[in-house]
């Protein structure tokens, strides 16, 4: 298989040997042309000299005996004119040529008229020797008693012309022209090796760092960093395969860095979860164990207070699979959003309505901030309901005795903005970055009191994306911790 420089200089060595050819042809050609003209300008008067002789014709006819004496003193001045006496029709009247040459007994009267009326030289005319050839002449009319009687007409390359011009010239000129075409196409086929080598440089540079990107992976993009970006400077085709290489090698860098991170936050989502599921059945399957070994030896209130802790515990497992559940069904695109517009205001009475009894047992105020004339806004009713429980319900478990927890809506743009904040103690600041993901277990973390794996906002931000908005933690110094998303009024997805 070659090498694209090789097929370009293949191509190219074709092309500049036609070229030659054809170079050859014309300048021989051109050559041609002007030797008949410059031929036919010094005999222009040939065929009249030779008419002013009188003897050639007598008023019965032609004078044969001048007419031999003629040809037999013209082809000894000049071998290589031929000369014919035509009568007015362009009949061939009298000739000196040998037995069986003469192919032709007419000739055309048109390029005589033409070059008698001054045409543009060289012109030729018809050759009485081939069937076929036409070469230059030239030509005056021949008068008796002054009338027309008919023309001379002579041929200035006859065939002893052309057989001298082939034996001594047809090996020299072949082998010229082939030496030529040869050292031309030698040359052009150099300059073209170094040509296309030179201009497919950065494409043999951009393979190279194809195959190193195939056999090495992601890493090598690091080191090709320098290279890609010199070769994607430019405006050429090679420059634009460049930029897109670079693009798509980022792409897929980008893409292996957020599998590599998915799959290590799978890890620690299967570890989290195994370790919260692992603390409340352990609890449930002692006090179960505890109740059926002691089962005779208990009063009431201590078997109730084992079924209550146990019942507690059940919660808890059955929580945590439900989110897991429901996180799946989000990520995989089982559950789609269904949008409708409503006010997100009337939404928050319900929701708070919900925690009433919860808050009041803690003694904590739940604190509706609403801006009036708010818009109404387009999402999934039950999602954001979802949404929004998730936040009150950490909200309340995070937030000490006697605490607040506010909602704040605003108008933002072309839609409403939330806020849920409380006075709790906030974040921990090693869990801020990764709070969102797939959280990692971390001891005595406020996902790790939560008994939910942290999985409540993890689900609250994949809704959010579903409605083309995203959820963020505001760092504010008079609360504890603060979350924020929008929401909009028109449906843009």
């Amino acid at each position: 298989m070659m090498t694209l420089s090789r097929r370009l200089s293949v191509v190219f060595a074709v092309l500049l040997l036609v070229c030659c050819g054809a170079s050859v042809w014309l300048q021989i050609r051109a050559t041609s042309k002007h030797e008949q003209e410059v031929i036919q300008r010094l005999s222009s008067g040939l065929a009249a000299h030779i008419a002013e002789n009188a003897e050639l014709m007598k008023p019965g006819g032609l004078n044969q005996d001048a007419v031999k004496d003629l040809f037999d003193k013209l082809m000894a001045v000049n071998p290589s004119a031929e000369l014919y006496l035509l009568g007015l029709d362009g009949r061939i009247e009298a000739q000196a040529a040998p037995q069986g040459h003469l192919k032709r007994d007419k000739v055309n009267l048109k390029p005589i008229h033409e070059l008698l009326a001054g045409g543009a030289l060289p012109i030729v005319g018809d050759d009485p020797r081939s069937p076929d050839a036409s070469k230059v002449f030239s030509v005056a009319p021949l008068r008796v008693s002054g009338h027309d009687a008919g023309y001379v007409y002579v041929v200035l390359q006859g065939e002893d012309h052309d057989a001298l011009v082939a034996n001594t010239a047809a090996d020299n000129v072949l082998h010229t022209t082939l030496w030529l075409m040869g050292v031309v196409a030698l040359l052009g086929l150099l300059a073209g090796l170094a040509a296309f080598r030179l201009i497919t440089r950065p494409l043999r540079e951009l393979t190279e760092v194809v195959q190193r990107f195939d056999t090495e992976g992601i890493a090598s993009l690091e080191n090709e960093a320098p290279k890609l970006a010199r070769l994607s400077q430019g405006n050429d085709e090679i420059s634009h395969l460049g930029q897109a290489f670079m693009q798509m090698a980022h792409r897929i860098a980008e893409q292996w860095r957020e599998l590599t991170l998915q799959d290590q936050q799978r890890r620690e989502l299967f570890a989290n979860i195994s370790h919260d599921l692992r603390t409340p059945l352990t609890s449930l399957h002692g006090y179960l164990e505890t109740l059926m070994l002691k089962a005779d030896t208990l009063d009431e209130a201590d078997r109730r207070r084992y079924l209550e802790i146990a019942l507690g515990q059940s919660r808890k497992v059955g929580r945590l699979a439900q989110e897991v559940f429901e996180l799946a069904r989000l990520e995989y695109g089982v559950v789609k959003p269904e949008k409708e517009s409503f006010a997100l205001a009337d939404l928050v009475q319900d929701v708070f309505q919900k925690f009433e009894l919860a808050a009041e047992a803690r003694h904590q105020r739940l604190t509706p901030d609403i801006a009036p004339d708010l818009p109404v806004v387009s999402a999934d009713l039950g999602m954001i309901e979802r949404v929004l429980t998730n936040l009150l319900d950490n909200a309340i478990r995070h937030t000490p005795m006697g605490g607040e927890i506010v909602v704040q809506l605003r108008a933002h743009h072309a839609g409403v903005s939330v806020q849920v904040s409380d006075t709790g103690g906030g974040i921990p600041s090693e869990l801020q970055k990764s709070l969102f993901m797939r959280p990692a277990f971390m001891s005595g973390s406020r996902t790790e009191s939560s008994g939910s794996g942290g999985l409540g906002l993890v689900i609250v931000k994949r809704i959010l994306q579903l409605h083309g908005s995203d959820i963020q933690l505001v760092p504010l110094p008079e609360k504890g911790a603060v979350f924020r998303f929008q929401l909009s009024s028109i449906d843009r997805l």
